[in-house]
């Protein structure tokens, strides 16, 4: 099984598409090396992978048929993240406020109107 087929079949990454890119801009790493969307990994190998603001440590045990339900994850890839990269999952969002991500469309009828509340409308 592919790398990009093995992260996304074990919910590293959310979409098979994500994980090749990913692994193409460098964000996963194969005991500390950068690797190729068709590597096929070996029983043992660590594979570290950016995933937002957190990085991932799995190890690979072995490789499922399928995309595979999350209580059956573990059969397939052992969890070495420590802890302290889970906590930066947990932190604060550190954007200033009204901040929308560029392609993110226009905001909703609900999220005018916070923006409206939190900034105000101008009209005083």
């Amino acid at each position: 099984m592919r790398l990009d087929q093995w992260l996304w079949a074990v919910r590293v990454y959310k979409s098979r598409t994500t994980a090749a890119e990913a692994i193409k801009g460098g964000l996963v790493k194969v005991n500390g090396e950068r690797s190729k969307p068709a590597h096929v990994p070996k029983p043992g190998e660590i594979i570290t992978s950016r995933v937002d603001i957190m990085t991932r440590t799995v190890r690979f045990l072995a490789a499922p048929q399928s995309r595979v339900a999350a209580k059956l994850v573990p059969n397939f890839a052992e969890d070495l993240t420590p802890p302290e990269e889970r906590e930066k999952r947990r932190e604060p969002n550190l954007l200033p406020p009204g901040f929308r991500p560029k392609g993110s469309g226009r905001p909703t009828k609900r999220e005018r109107r916070v923006l409206e509340e939190f900034g105000g409308d101008g009209a005083d």
